[in-house]
């Protein structure tokens, strides 16, 4: 996936230097444009929009390892948080259960004795 964001990155960025170096017409009248010379001038400013974009996509691949990180942090506190409500949940169930039985053997008892007068 980085090496197609990073490809498209690329090829977009060449794509805008070698538009924007077809838009220069300023040249000194002294120096003579040489198919040499475009070649030179096109060559360099590939390499320029390159190194541009290589920068722009490892600053881009650092932001979302960052946010990787982030969100896996999140996840762990998440489930952290979720095993606590359920322990909790538990132990009230638990406690609920407890005081349900122990109503149910006081009515019990208290019936029996109500029985026996």
């Amino acid at each position: 996936m980085k090496k197609q964001i990073l490809s498209l990155a690329v090829i977009a960025l060449l794509a805008f230097g070698v538009q924007s170096c077809g838009d220069k017409k300023e040249t000194k009248p002294e120096e003579e444009l040489t198919l040499g010379n475009r070649v030179d001038s096109l060559t360099t400013d590939i390499e320029e929009v390159k190194d541009s974009a290589v920068v722009k996509a490892e600053n881009a691949a650092e932001k979302a390892k960052a946010a990787t990180e982030e969100a896996k942090e999140k996840t762990k506190q998440t489930v952290e948080e979720v095993k606590e409500a359920t322990k909790k949940g538990a132990e009230k169930v638990e406690a609920a259960v407890k005081a349900a039985k122990d109503g149910t053997v006081k009515t019990a008892k208290d019936v029996n004795e109500a029985l026996k007068k």
